[in-house]
């Protein structure tokens, strides 16, 4: 597996449209997987128990995590 880099820049562009979309009037939910599936310790990355391994997309933990996060009353 080939390991993606992600430049400043690019990261900057990721926090400003998570802002934008977090942001209250835009939409009627927001399931925040970039939230739940940050490291506090260094928010700029997954969590390691979510990481696929090429520190871009989750593996299998983090997708259930991810699908264990929606709150079924969205589709009521």
């Amino acid at each position: 597996m080939v390991a993606l880099s992600i430049t400043v820049s690019d990261e900057a562009d990721r926090h400003a449209l998570n802002d934008r979309i977090r942001a209250r009037g835009h939409f009627d939910a927001v399931i925040d997987f970039d939230a739940l599936t940050r490291d506090p310790a260094r928010p700029d990355n997954m969590l390691p128990a979510y990481d696929s391994g090429d520190h871009l997309h989750p593996g299998p933990p983090g997708y259930k995590a991810m699908g264990e996060s929606i709150p079924l009353s969205l589709f009521r």
